[in-house]
């Protein structure tokens, strides 16, 4: 597999709010040939970066890729027959310009760095692939913010993709989502380490909120049947170490349970690796997201939109759920645009779109191959009748041979 990486400077660039800065700097990753013709445009998620297939690299500290059973030779997204691009968004930490990275005069931009938007990050990506010498996409693939990510191209470049396919996205997020997110940022910025965000040039930063940030997030990627499958109630391990948060006197006498040593154990890994306020920079422009936005509704938003669309969603997802998927499928459909939506039995939760290769794969690949007439896309408009008691069925990939 053909592969490239490196940052490619926009020049002057002018966020949504108003704001601009003199140079934005974009991280990519490339894998595959282009013939003109084959590019797709993945959209990472809310703390992933552009290391989306291979084994990782110094620049976005994380050992292996984080979609590395989608996308390769042979696979899903089959690198041998398309050029797939991966860029990192603005407000990251993986190489693209964001509250860690310096400003022209050679000093962190921390929290002067300007808000970012979800448009930001389309714009952007636009921007790079003009680099890059990529004009008409054949796709635009996103899981999570970046399904969100995904949605926008259709608004923002109705002409520019050929297929567009968000997984495990919705058109904006729910008060409950927010709620959360508002919880976790406010676990940073009460960190007395967070300093205003500026921390970059003293000795410690606000790793305990970064961490519980973090653990508020697992747990919403989490579904309630796979916690309990996961962990139960069960204590962990007579070596398990319970000194990542200070605790209170009366813990001693209790258990330290499986489900609290991985939490810790998650939190501990990915301080190591992200920035403090790039969490709290890309988490508002999650929050802030909404497809409507601009436009009477959902369905006026992707009126314009000129190519198909697939909707992935996953039964046991509370963070964007079957519901959301089916109501933006329901915009799709008004709008004309021919739509799938295909949704897949798990209790996995969020994270299901990132460890059931298996169940996501043939529907994306064979709607990359054929659009919503797919041999292994599922769609619940069809199969409306199909269940009693519900608005439509969930399917099994193993019904579909890889």
């Amino acid at each position: 597999m053909k592969t490239d990486s490196g940052t490619v400077d926009l020049g002057r660039f002018d966020f949504a709010s108003g704001d601009e800065i003199e140079n934005l700097e974009v991280a990519y990753e490339t894998y595959g040939e282009f013939d003109g013709d084959n590019a797709v445009l993945i959209c990472h998620a809310l703390t992933g970066s552009q290391n989306v297939a291979g084994y990782g690299s110094e620049t976005t500290g994380q050992a292996r890729a984080w979609w590395n059973d989608i996308v390769g030779p042979g696979k899903a997204i089959d690198t041998n027959d398309y050029y797939v691009v991966c860029a990192n968004v603005p407000g990251s930490c993986y190489g693209t310009t964001g509250p860690a990275s310096k400003d022209p005069e050679g000093e962190v931009y921390g929290t002067d760095f300007p808000p970012v938007t979800v448009a930001d990050w389309t714009r952007s990506q636009r921007l790079l692939l003009d680099e890059l010498g990529v004009g008409r996409l054949h796709a635009v693939v996103g899981g999570s913010v970046g399904g969100m990510n995904a949605l926008d191209w259709a608004k923002r470049y109705p002409d520019d993709a050929r297929y567009v396919v968000s997984v495990a996205a919705a058109a904006r997020l729910d008060a409950q989502c927010l709620a959360l997110d508002a919880i976790a940022r406010r676990a940073i910025t009460t960190d007395p380490h967070w300093n205003g965000g500026e921390y970059y040039d003293r000795d410690e930063a606000p790793t305990d909120g970064l961490a519980l940030a973090r653990q508020i997030g697992h747990v919403m990627y989490l579904s309630k049947a796979s916690m309990e499958g996961k962990f139960g109630r069960r204590a962990a391990g007579r070596d398990a170490r319970r000194d990542s948060f200070p605790s209170d006197p009366a813990a001693a006498f209790f258990p330290y349970r499986d489900v609290e040593s991985y939490l810790d154990y998650q939190a501990e890994k990915f301080v190591d690796r992200f920035d403090a306020n790039s969490y709290l920079y890309l988490t508002r422009a999650m929050d802030d997201y909404d497809l409507a936005e601009g436009y009477e509704d959902d369905a006026r938003a992707v009126a314009a939109f000129e190519g198909e669309a697939l909707l992935l969603s996953f039964t046991g997802d509370w963070h964007f759920t079957t519901e959301q998927s089916e109501t933006l499928a329901a915009a799709f459909r008004e709008a004309g645009a021919p739509v799938a939506h295909h949704v897949i039995e798990s209790d996995h939760g969020h994270d299901a779109f990132l460890v059931e290769p298996e169940k996501v794969g043939p529907p994306l690949r064979d709607f990359l191959d054929s659009g919503v007439e797919g041999r292994a896309v599922h769609d619940t408009d069809a199969d409306a009748d199909s269940g009693p008691g519900s608005d439509f069925a969930p399917v099994h990939a193993s019904l579909f041979s890889q």
